[in-house]
């Protein structure tokens, strides 16, 4: 964290409090969302949507490993955008299976399209 310390920070960047709670609670979203949507009996094929969700996930996970212990806030940018992608498109096809597991995936789309705000600005400020 000394290193993130030394960044000029954007506008708008909350406290480094505020990302463990808030991660709990996406993460909990996220994981009922996915047991909903795999639960669900449904005509419509759910592979893509476990496909689109694995992939995000991974994504979401090799982030912070990228930024804070790389340092490489250009690739972790590249990374989130992608991620930003296929989280609209998971939220998509799991709105085709489940209302409620899609709609528990919009808050998560929100952290990270802030997410992105803030990674946008960090590699433009550094």
């Amino acid at each position: 964290m000394t290193w993130y310390k030394t960044l000029t920070q954007p506008p708008l960047t909350p406290p480094a409090w505020i990302f463990p709670p808030a991660w709990v609670v996406l993460y909990t979203l996220i994981f009922i969302s996915f047991v909903t949507f795999t639960v669900k009996p449904s005509s419509e094929g759910k592979s893509w949507g476990y496909i689109i969700f694995f992939t995000q996930m991974i994504l979401n996970l090799s982030w912070s490993p990228v930024f804070f212990h790389m340092h490489n806030i250009g690739l972790a940018l590249a990374i989130i955008v992608i991620m930003d992608i296929l989280v609209l498109i998971n939220i998509i096809e799991f709105l085709k299976v489940s209302k409620t597991a899609g709609l528990l995936l919009i808050p998560y789309f929100i952290w990270i399209i802030f997410a992105t705000y803030l990674n946008a600005g960090f590699f433009l400020l550094n």
